[in-house]
């Protein structure tokens, strides 16, 4: 049995003396204790030095692959091919295949050559005659940089874990800053706490209250390079009038100390955020056109790498961010979120909330597309990106206006009005009608009250002479008064 073993410096071919010994997995160990005891199990029959590191690299690389190099293939020729009745062992059982099927040699991969591996590595500067220990040392430390450079394909404008770091940096800045900043207000609002309403910006905020100190040096302080003439001379008015109370010198030091903190990491801040926005456009240009250098730098974090974010579908991409609403939302059967990160892109932002879910998903899936050719493409410029984005801001506004044009459409035919059909005739309404029929009807109901006067046994018995002196009477008085 033959054995192959690889190395930093080259390939060994070494001839297994007694193969009864093998069979003894757990105590094989045992006969390499010592260069003597392990060159009675092996011994060297050929060894192939590389020529120098890049050699080295092209045969490590193969070999991690599981592919067949051009220095191991001679190797095998020229040795090995001899004694084809051998059987080789080997570490990997993948390059084994390879070697069966391109050479047509026995390989041999099982737990005993995984032990019989380990020993040779052990006694290697005994079984490997003519390389010193140091030179093997040095030529194991070049070629272990040499591979991890080429496995991560080593580039310094493609380093998207410093992106990563970079955006983590900046969204602890700005908390840092918040914090800083809303302590200032709360601190000196007790000494002068107009100033807080008239000046709403941050920085300038500080810049102001490290500049005036006590409110009382605001009428003799120039403040037209922080403040524009308008709000200058309301911040001096409001010091006349000012309702603060008084602090002593040593509080006012402490503020002016927490207000050069604020400006001292405000413009770090700025040059950070400038980094970030060069990095982003060396890396990612193409995402960085599409959803802008934040949004973008967020979802390399959150993926990992640019290579990671590359691997996921645009669905994914559109949510990424929103796990949490995801999974409750699958718990409790309810909708899915719409979008994560994606959400803050301007092209999300400058849409009505009708549209919002459909340009995210849309955006996501021309974002996937732009990932994927930033990590895996060969050009570095943005020419897709820019193209996808005047598709994206076209679809906008052709949803934008199609919404209002539905709107002013009518739904039937318009009827045009026909003069000719007015009427002249005098129209009278129907409550006039019933008014005047009434007063009709009032003069008839009276003569019918009168005629049932002069009626005399109307209702009555005709034999009653009371009643028939009673009408006499009436009668006659009535007769008399005409």
């Amino acid at each position: 049995m033959l054995v192959l073993f690889e190395t930093a410096a080259g390939y060994a071919i070494f001839k297994v003396l007694d193969e009864q010994k093998l069979q003894q997995v757990d105590s094989l160990w045992k006969e390499f204790e010592t260069p003597e005891k392990a060159n009675k199990v092996v011994k060297l029959k050929h060894f192939e030095k590389f020529q120098d590191t890049t050699e080295a690299l092209a045969a490590a690389t193969a070999m991690v692959e599981g592919k067949l190099g051009k220095s191991l293939k001679k190797v095998l020729k020229k040795v090995v091919a001899k004694e084809a009745h051998e059987q080789l062992a080997i570490t990997d059982a993948k390059l084994g295949g390879v070697i069966k099927e391109k050479l047509n040699l026995s390989c041999v991969h099982s737990p005993a050559v995984a032990e019989l591996m380990r020993g040779i590595r052990n006694q290697m500067e005994g079984l490997i005659t003519g390389l010193p220990a140091r030179e093997i040392s040095a030529m194991s430390l070049g070629l272990a940089h040499s591979l991890s450079r080429y496995k991560l394909k080593f580039s310094p404008d493609k380093v998207d874990t410093m992106i990563v770091q970079a955006i983590s940096l900046l969204d602890d800045l700005d908390k840092e800053l918040n914090n800083y900043i809303m302590r200032c207000r709360e601190w000196y609002g007790w000494h002068f706490p107009e100033l807080g309403k008239i000046i709403t910006d941050n920085l300038a905020y500080c810049k102001s209250v490290r500049k005036i100190g006590d409110r009382t040096n605001v009428a003799s302080m120039d403040l037209s390079d922080i403040l524009p003439e308008e709000i200058e001379a309301e911040v001096k008015l409001a010091a006349e009038i000012s309702m603060g109370t008084e602090v002593s010198e040593e509080d006012i030091a402490n503020i002016m100390h927490l207000c050069d903190q604020v400006i001292e990491i405000s413009e770090y801040r700025s040059q950070l955020y400038d980094y970030l926005k060069n990095r982003m456009m060396a890396i990612a240009p193409n995402l960085t056109v599409m959803v802008g250098e934040l949004v973008g730098a967020r979802l390399i974090s959150h993926a990992g790498s640019l290579l990671n974010l590359a691997k996921h579908p645009a669905s994914t991409v559109q949510i990424l961010g929103a796990e949490k609403a995801l999974f409750r939302a699958l718990k409790t059967r309810r909708d899915t979120p719409k979008y994560g990160l994606i959400y803050h892109a301007s092209l999300v932002g400058q849409t009505t909330a009708k549209n919002k879910g459909k340009i995210s998903r849309m955006l996501a899936a021309k974002s996937a597309l732009a990932i994927r050719y930033d990590a895996l493409g060969e050009d570095t410029n943005a020419e897709m990106g820019v193209e996808n984005r005047a598709k994206l801001e076209a679809r906008l506004r052709y949803l934008e206006e199609k919404g209002v044009i539905v709107l002013l459409l009518p739904t039937s035919d318009v009827k045009v009005y026909d003069p000719s059909g007015d009427s002249t005739l005098p129209t009278v309404s129907k409550k006039r009608k019933i008014e005047e029929g009434e007063e009709e009807e009032k003069p008839v109901e009276a003569k019918a009250k009168k005629v049932k006067r002069e009626s005399p046994t109307e209702g009555k018995h005709p034999y009653s002479i009371t009643l028939w002196l009673n009408w006499c009477c009436r009668h006659t008085l009535n007769t008399d008064e005409h």
